[in-house]
């Protein structure tokens, strides 16, 4: 744990108090977390990352996820395995739909 001095407004610190109060048991540091994270969330810099892939055979046709390319059924492509984390392609919300990379886009981590 490191202790940061700074300064804030006075509306910021009547902000502070409310939310830290609603919220957060009056715990400030959490209150500040909570609001960097949401932060890092909308700025899609904090979310859902890509950290590898796992094969999967095609039980019926399907197309690349990035460039759309068709694959018949029994060719191999690949699953993303997201983890949470930060990075620029971030995804806010895990993909409802599936999605499968041919072995081009995943390599190129597109």
């Amino acid at each position: 744990m490191q202790r940061l001095n700074f300064t804030l407004d006075d509306a910021t610190v009547e902000l502070l108090e409310t939310l830290s109060s609603t919220y957060y048991a009056g715990n400030k540091s959490q209150t500040v977390r909570a609001a960097l994270e949401s932060l890092a969330a909308h700025t899609r810099h904090m979310g859902w990352v890509i950290t590898g892939y796992t094969t999967f055979v095609l039980d019926k046709p399907e197309a690349c996820h990035t460039c759309g390319e068709r694959h018949r059924k029994g060719e191999v492509l690949y699953r993303p395995v997201f983890e949470r984390g930060a990075g620029a392609k971030a995804l806010p919300v895990l993909p409802r739909e599936m999605w499968l990379e041919c072995s081009n886009c995943a390599e190129a981590g597109q």
